[in-house]
């Protein structure tokens, strides 16, 4: 079997990177086979979200999936509202004066795949494979071969690994990764609110864990908690009414009383980062390529990124050049560099900025979260980054 590409990984990054391939020849290699299931009803909302920038929401939009998401499952984020480990240290933006119509987009994992699936669904020379393992891939100067744990062997010019923190074909590339446990983990659920959220989105930090609440459709929220990983198994325990006592006291009773309405799920957290983006053959995109700590809520953001410009590179590539040629996978990371190291560097730079302890270093960082609210120019800067 002979493709343009095989995108081993069919999340978030490989399905949209897939549909982004239109015109070549394109294997999606995918672990499960995709339901496309969306939630039984209104009520049912899945307990992992995204905050979607205006940026991606305009990749999504240019590969025709962002219109097949259900509207009753997307939310606006109107503000955002930072709280720092001070009474009195906040900052606060908000899409009138930063003159765009919403910040982001909060949309359900579930209800996105689905989108992504249907548009899949309707393209040319697309060949969903899965359930299906990758055992092994050879790669040479001119193609690639990947041999499944069926049997079968899939011949191709590229293989772009969006297969996860783990990536398989990262690991047959032979690219080695830096990385970090962060000794806490993200947990994740949705609550019904006594009060409005008013489309804002906002974020408490607490001295190393970081509590969000994402607004969801009607009065829901969706709550993501970093926590040491002792903390995050004691939340998991908890009763249904005690868990939601308690995120309500952390958040300062900010939304009124709240109630638990989906499971609790927990996923550690770590830092990692591919020595390289590409090899002879081959790239990676997504969390096969990085991993950033959910504070900043950008790591999805960065996976579709990654596969907008793969796919814009290789639609732009001279004529003379292959789908795999190197120097087009070399043009792939060196604009992806920056945009990495930038979001990485200024995620992990707060994290250990609100995990310090001493007394010095949190009075500094909430006057920096002041004065940050405080000059247009700072805080511009920071929406002009948070809009790509």
């Amino acid at each position: 079997m002979e493709f343009d590409v095989v995108v081993v990984g069919a999340g978030a990054v490989g399905a949209s990177l897939a549909r982004a391939l239109r015109g070549l020849s394109v294997a999606l290699v995918s672990g499960s086979r995709p339901s496309g299931a969306r939630p039984a009803s209104s009520d049912e909302f899945d307990p992992r979200v995204y905050a979607l920038s205006p940026g991606s929401v305009a990749f999504l939009r240019s590969i025709k999936a962002w219109d097949l998401i259900e509207p009753s499952r997307l939310t606006p984020v109107r503000a955002m509202r930072v709280f720092g480990d001070a009474p009195d240290a906040t900052l606060a933006m908000d899409a009138y004066r930063a003159g765009v119509p919403e910040l982001a987009w909060i949309v359900e994992d579930r209800a996105l795949q689905a989108a992504l699936w249907s548009a899949l669904s309707t393209q040319d020379r697309l060949e969903t494979i899965a359930p299906a393992a990758c055992v092994s891939i050879d790669f040479s100067a001119t193609a690639a071969q990947v041999r499944l744990a069926d049997g079968r062997m899939l011949d191709t010019a590229l293989v772009v690994g969006a297969d996860g923190a783990d990536s398989f074909v990262r690991s047959a590339a032979g690219i080695g990764v830096r990385q970090r446990a962060y000794g806490q983990s993200a947990v994740v659920a949705n609550f019904a609110c006594e009060r409005e959220h008013a489309n804002v989105a906002s974020q408490w930090f607490q001295g190393g864990p970081v509590l969000a609440l994402l607004p969801l459709p009607g009065r829901r929220v969706s709550m993501v908690w970093s926590v040491p990983d002792a903390q995050a198994e004691r939340l998991l325990a908890l009763a249904p009414d005690l868990l939601a006592r308690e995120v309500s006291a952390a958040c300062g009773e900010a939304l009124g009383e709240l109630t638990l309405v989906s499971t609790v799920h927990a996923f550690a957290l770590k830092r990692l980062e591919a020595h390289n983006l590409v090899r002879e053959r081959v790239a990676l995109a997504g969390d096969a390529a990085h991993v950033v700590h959910p504070l900043a809520g950008q790591g999805l953001n960065l996976g579709l990124q990654d596969a907008s410009a793969l796919a814009a590179l290789i639609a732009n590539r001279e004529p003379v050049r292959g789908v795999g040629d190197f120097t087009v996978l070399r043009r792939y990371e060196r604009e992806r560099r920056e945009a990495i190291l930038a979001m990485r560097s200024m995620v992990h730079g707060l994290y250990c900025l609100f995990d310090a302890k001493a007394a010095a270093v949190g009075r500094a960082r909430n006057l920096g979260l002041n004065l940050t609210d405080r000059l247009p120019v700072l805080k511009n800067a920071l929406l002009r980054h948070a809009l790509r």
